[in-house]
């Protein structure tokens, strides 16, 4: 595994949560020994415990897991399937994902201590249905897609659906729900009709549409209790950037592991961050222009030692936002 550190200029506000704010990450290189190639880490809870999965789905088909660093992987495939990603975890270690048939169906599922649930909304006509986050309620956010393959989002919990619909003002026409944090705020993201991609927030049946100010086809992967959201971004020269957004102080920050190519592997190019936990810990994945890796960024200094400031440490660039009731 390979440790660099990078420099993030991160405001700071008095009365946010202490755990939220670094003055930078050190970065570790994952690559699972399933597959060294393609690894990509996709959540992580308060202990620490990651989830991910390894093979691009060709060479290697997808095989999950859920990681203790620095190197305890433990297998986790839906029964039966034919591929499987783990892509959300909670405080309890249940893991969210979703698998895939014989007959290239996804199908969304929940994993409660090796007991493993299949979930289909009932909505869906076609073939496409994942779940993608989960918080420590078990209220887990994912979404499925009609027959046109258009994107709609919806919670799950108890065997229970809810849909997530935006506003008719943001005229999305492809919605994906990412996250919700334990005060019920979910986050995704949106394209649409004119084809563009937004994040988008929704506290409490607010709804908020996002734009990371550096570049264009934002999406909000992942969101943790202090409000902290994580996704990435596309700048003009079509390189992926992953970001950090304080949906308190309404600010954004670029991350970017510093191995990362903007030459792509498997289709991978730049860096995506995918999950954070409440103590500003990240994971996420890039291409370092030969394989895919997985990465943890840990805050730096550590997050018990950082203190509340008065005052920003540097002006950062203020987003575009829609915001309706």
């Amino acid at each position: 595994m390979r440790l660099h550190t990078i420099a993030l200029a991160l405001t700071l506000v008095v009365g946010l949560p202490v755990s939220a704010w670094a003055d930078g990450y050190s970065f570790q290189t994952v690559q699972s020994p399933g597959d060294p190639a393609f690894t990509q880490l996709l959540g992580v809870n308060n202990t620490g415990m990651i989830a991910g999965y390894f093979g691009d789905g060709t060479t290697v088909p997808n095989n999950g897991f859920t990681l203790v660093l620095p190197n305890t992987f433990t297998s986790e495939n839906f029964p039966g399937s034919v591929q499987t990603q783990v892509v959300g975890i909670n405080s309890s270690g249940i893991t969210v994902g979703f698998y895939v048939d014989a007959a290239g169906n996804n199908f969304g599922f929940v994993d409660n201590g090796g007991t493993f649930t299949s979930v289909m909304n009932p909505s869906t006509s076609g073939t496409v249905n994942q779940l993608l986050g989960i918080n420590s309620s078990g209220v887990a956010a994912g979404f499925f897609t009609d027959s046109a393959g258009n994107a709609h989002g919806y919670l799950f919990q108890g065997g229970l659906f809810t849909s997530v619909n935006l506003p008719a003002s943001f005229h999305a026409v492809s919605v994906t729900v990412t996250g919700i944090n334990n005060g019920g705020t979910v986050v995704g993201f949106y394209t649409d009709s004119s084809g563009n991609t937004h994040g988008f927030l929704d506290n409490a049946g607010t709804f908020t549409s996002f734009d990371d100010p550096s570049g264009s086809d934002t999406m909000f992967l992942g969101i943790n209790d202090g409000g902290f959201v994580v996704g990435s971004y596309v700048d003009a020269g079509g390189e992926t950037h992953g970001l950090l957004f304080n949906s308190v102080a309404d600010s954004f920050q670029t991350i970017d592991d510093p191995s990362a190519s903007s030459t792509p592997a498997f289709g991978v190019n730049g860096t995506t961050v995918n999950g954070i936990n409440d103590s500003g810990e990240i994971v996420g994945f890039y291409s370092d222009g030969t394989n895919v890796d997985g990465f943890v960024g840990t805050p730096i200094p550590e997050p018990s030692s950082l203190l509340l400031l008065g005052t920003s440490l540097m002006g950062l660039a203020w987003k575009r936002r829609l915001q309706i009731a």
